[in-house]
């Protein structure tokens, strides 16, 4: 009877009992130190990570730069007419695309040399970034063509910036090997509108340059 009163009071005790495990010493209670210099190393990572992405932003806007005029090229004018179309679509905007081709160019790369030229297209960049407002936006699209990007203007203002642009190129002179020249340019005009996509509006500028371009030399046989 004595050892059956013990073994139910051991199992008794047994039911009553929860079983807890032993927790290991330092586990999830304190954080494991860092090693030595983890810190530094840390922040010269951060570092090198900031300059990279710097050079990067550098790296890019220098590949939508055109060099030797330090205006965007095609591919960074592209953008801007991108982003100005998707703008003009959501706000119901207005804006004007100008493509202007510089005239007698070649003659005159062919005649004085290219360093010529570069002078040529110096001054016609010059004349672009004085007559249009500081919100426009104007590039070389290669060669001896030029893209101008205008805000906010009706057709007319557009057509009338355009004369206006080929009446200050027309005006250059410049002298080679003792020679005066002049260049002179063609401007065509396409509207942007909610309608519009950035690939017409250059293939319509571009047509309407070529227009003007056979128009202006009509006049001169004239």
């Amino acid at each position: 009877m004595k050892k059956n009163r013990m073994i139910k009071a051991a199992n008794a005790g047994a039911r009553g009992t929860k079983y807890r495990r032993k927790p290991v010493r330092g586990a999830g209670t304190r954080a494991a130190a860092a090693p030595p210099g983890a810190r530094q190393v840390v922040r010269r990572l951060k570092a090198e990570l900031a300059a990279a992405q710097a050079r990067i932003a550098e790296l890019t806007a220098l590949a939508e730069r055109d060099v030797l005029l330090d205006i965007f090229n095609r591919r960074g004018f592209a953008r801007e007419l991108h982003r100005s179309i998707a703008f003009i679509k959501r706000y119901d905007a207005t804006g004007a695309l100008i493509v202007l081709d510089v005239d007698h160019l070649k003659p005159i790369n062919d005649t004085f040399g290219h360093a010529a030229g570069d002078e040529v297209l110096k001054a016609v960049a010059g004349v672009l970034s004085e007559v249009v407002r500081s919100s426009d936006v104007i590039g070389r699209l290669g060669g001896d063509e030029f893209g101008v990007l205008l805000w906010h203007l009706s057709e007319a203002d557009a057509r009338a910036k355009a004369a206006e642009l080929e009446h200050a190129i027309d005006s250059l002179s410049f002298t080679f090997d003792g020679q005066t020249v002049h260049a002179g340019a063609s401007a065509g005009v396409a509207v942007l509108d909610r309608r519009v996509n950035p690939v017409r509006a250059l293939e319509e500028a571009d047509r309407a340059m070529y227009v003007r371009k056979a128009q202006r030399r009509h006049e001169a046989r004239a």
